[in-house]
């Protein structure tokens, strides 16, 4: 899924803005200005368009997420686990070690 402000697109076809789109477990919504991609998986992403993003998850993932979504464990003190596992100190740290080329 590609999404740049308003215009989004799964696999290169676009998905006209306003209607919902279901494929092999994906669906993209338009819940008022946003836009959601949620997953058979159990993973919904919504973004404003601009700066604003949410991830939400179904409780059966509890402990089973790592990355920026965190391991949702409820516990604060693996909150920043970087990729080799390591406790960042500092948010910045923990956003720069999921950093992509």
């Amino acid at each position: 899924v590609v999404a740049e402000g308003r215009n989004v697109s799964v696999n290169g076809a676009a998905v006209p803005e306003g209607r919902p789109y279901l494929h092999k477990g994906l669906g993209v919504t338009w819940p008022g200005d946003w836009v959601a991609v949620a997953s058979s998986l159990g993973v919904r992403v919504a973004w404003d368009g601009h700066l604003a993003v949410t991830v939400t998850v179904e409780p059966e993932l509890r402990g089973g997420t790592w990355g920026l979504c965190g391991t949702y464990t409820d516990d604060p003190a693996d909150d920043f686990m970087r990729p080799d596992g390591d406790i960042a100190a500092f948010a910045a740290a923990f956003g720069n070690a999921w950093k992509v080329p």
